[in-house]
Order: structure tokens, then sequence, then C-alpha cells
């Protein structure tokens, strides 16, 4: 089997990736607004996006550019806190991905990451505090909606 000698990957030869990394978030309620926010990213846009929604009908193809990733969160599927067994409610599966991507993909921090929040005020709160507060993400890299006053009325979209 051939292995190339490491000398061979130098800075000349070794492709770097500098687009920046997107993350997308909405729930139900906010359908029509993904749908705007993702026609709004650079075809060559590279990124997740999470979308929870009730139950399984609920989940329909999204257009993303090609190097986006769609992962549908229906909650009827999925249980609430630890040993309660209470049913997902809103916000929880959108928060527990986050932080399970975050702590995957950002785990030597943000970098340039930007994040577009949209949906309903629990899961988005929720998610605003796992990216600010756990991840250290810059406020001014999160769009949330302005309506929600989560970084002094800011609002990137």
């Amino acid at each position: 089997m051939y292995q190339p000698e490491h000398s061979a990957h130098t800075g000349a030869t070794a492709h770097r990736d500098d687009r920046v990394q997107f993350l997308v978030t909405a729930d139900e309620t906010s359908l029509a607004e993904l749908q705007s926010q993702l026609a709004l990213l650079p075809l060559c846009a590279k990124g997740r996006v999470f979308v929870e929604v009730a139950e399984p009908k609920d989940v329909f193809p999204l257009q993303v550019p090609m190097r986006m990733t769609v992962t549908w969160l229906p909650r009827s599927v999925r249980g609430g806190r630890p040993g309660t067994g209470e049913g997902c409610a809103p916000g929880q599966a959108l928060r527990r991905a986050v932080r399970a991507w975050t702590a995957e993909m950002l785990c030597d921090g943000p970098g340039d990451t930007q994040a577009i929040l949209t949906g309903d005020f629990r899961g988005v709160s929720e998610v605003y505090e796992v990216l600010a507060s756990v991840v250290g993400m810059p406020e001014e890299h999160i769009a949330a909606p302005e309506r929600y006053g989560l970084r002094n009325g800011a609002d990137r979209h």
C-alpha cells in the first residue's frame, strides 16, 4: 500500500477551505423565514441546518447550498428530560442538536462561524445561550430575530 511521504504535503499543495461555516436553526413556526434565509446564503456555503418540527410528517425537502447538511428533529420521536418519561418540549431537540454539533465541529472555538437563528423564542433563546455562553461565539456572528431582544436589539437579518 502506497503511503506518501510527509514532505509531499506542503502549503503549496494543501487545500485550504476559507469559506465561512454557517449554522442555521428553525422550527415549524419559521419555515418560510428559514427558506428565505437559506436562499440568501452563497451557493458555496457550508455548514448545518437544524429544523425542529412536531412530527416526522412535517419534514419536506429544503433547497440548501450543496455543502450544507439538513437535519430534521421531530419532537414526537424524542424524549424529554432524561429519566422523566416526558415528551420532548419545543426547543429541546434543537438545543441538544446544536450543543452536540458545536462540541464536535467547533471544538477549537467558533472561528468565523455564522449562526442564523429563526423560530419560536424558546428555541432561539436556548440556542443563542449555547452559542454565546457555552461556545463563546461573538454576538455579532449570531443573527436572531430583533423582537426577542437577545443582544441589545441588534438584528442582522
